[in-house]
């Protein structure tokens, strides 16, 4: 929004033409994004809690959860008030890798902001049900990726690409629809199963949020792309401000959801945040990275698999109790103490997918 303002000024003086610099615009990116989720937290935590929008608790939990029962939940809209001001802001919006990003997050965040409002509403943990749920996500993600698919002007664009291996990869033509909606709403729903303890799920989405906004910068431009062997698509890199905006906006709210967290961000917020790491990774081309980076994410969603799974088949529960980081809490972990593990386990995994870049 502000790039032909300092495009214009810049003919007057010379200095504004670090604006065209997507990574000065990235700083900025953080720094707004940051800023309002600061700024605007506490205001709507008040309002939160006076309007009464407390989080119903699952009676089937961890015992030590029900304590956290009338603790505000959809904070992730402050998530999302930062991420969308800061990217209209520092973002070139003639870039349609922008507005996909914007419309798959905004979409899903829809979606998580309806579940929330009916487990608000009707005071249980149920919300909207599992098949309308995964339906309006699957639309969205449908929506964007066919979109990207019929948009795409090289088969880098299309084609998937093997990390470490540099002669690896597939040129998967009409695939790429049913693939990357899988990434997409797969992403989502990790995140989401994540999100049930305080800064479980923030954290790990603003490390791999910027990660991949280094291959974003990587990938988007030709010199770098080249040097390091990782495709190179043209235009990615204004998604840089983006992914920007969701490591500042993420850090903002973590400071207030970190334990004991004054806010939960809901499914809001952990639909939307996790469907912002999908998109992003198939517009850098980059979901196989995506899977290693985001390895609680995966972790949390196959142990729920594994679970429900071995119970329909065995009768038998593999876990004490699912997602993961319960069947953790179960044995005797301390609340902080499975959410720091969980930390540095995703810290491990994003640098082991940054050595990508170099081990081909």
């Amino acid at each position: 929004m502000l790039l032909p303002v300092f495009e214009w000024l810049s003919q007057f003086y010379s200095g504004f033409n670090v604006f065209q610099y997507s990574t000065f615009r990235t700083i900025l990116g953080v720094l707004t994004a940051l800023g309002v989720s600061m700024l605007m937290g506490p205001w709507m935590i008040r309002a939160l809690t006076s309007l009464k929008m407390g989080q119903p608790i699952r009676g089937d939990g961890p015992q030590t959860h029900l304590v956290k029962a009338g603790t505000p939940t959809m904070g992730g809209a402050l998530i999302l008030l930062g991420i969308v001001l800061a990217t209209l802001l520092w973002s070139d919006l003639t870039n349609h890798y922008v507005w996909v990003a914007l419309f798959v997050t905004l979409g899903s965040g829809l979606i998580g902001g309806y579940d929330d409002f009916l487990k608000l509403k009707e005071k249980s943990s149920k919300g909207l049900a599992s098949r309308w749920k995964y339906l309006g996500l699957s639309l969205i993600a449908f929506i964007a990726v066919t979109y990207l698919y019929i948009a795409a002007k090289t088969p880098v664009e299309t084609t998937l690409y093997f990390p470490v291996v540099k002669d690896w990869f597939w040129n998967m033509g009409w695939m790429f629809i049913p693939w990357s909606y899988l990434v997409i709403v797969g992403t989502s729903n990790a995140v989401n199963l994540t999100d049930g303890l305080d800064g479980l799920a923030i954290m790990p989405t603003i490390l791999v949020a910027a990660a991949l906004g280094v291959f974003v910068l990587a990938g988007g431009n030709v010199k770098f792309s080249d040097y390091l062997g990782i495709p190179y698509v043209a235009g990615v890199g204004e998604i840089l401000i983006f992914c920007g905006a969701i490591f500042g906006a993420g850090l903002g709210f973590l400071w207030f959801n970190t334990y004991p967290a004054q806010v939960f961000m809901g499914d809001v917020g952990a639909l939307s945040l996790g469907a912002a790491l999908g998109i992003i990774a198939v517009m850098v081309r980059q979901e196989l990275v995506l899977f290693i980076m985001g390895g609680v994410f995966v972790m949390e969603a196959v142990s729920v698999i594994l679970q429900v799974a071995s119970f329909k088949l065995t009768g038998r529960r593999i876990f004490r109790m699912a997602p993961i980081h319960h069947h953790f809490e179960l044995k005797g972990w301390a609340e902080p103490k499975v959410i720091v593990r969980f930390w540095i386990i995703t810290i491990v995994l994003v640098l082991v997918g940054l050595a990508t870049l170099k081990v081909r």
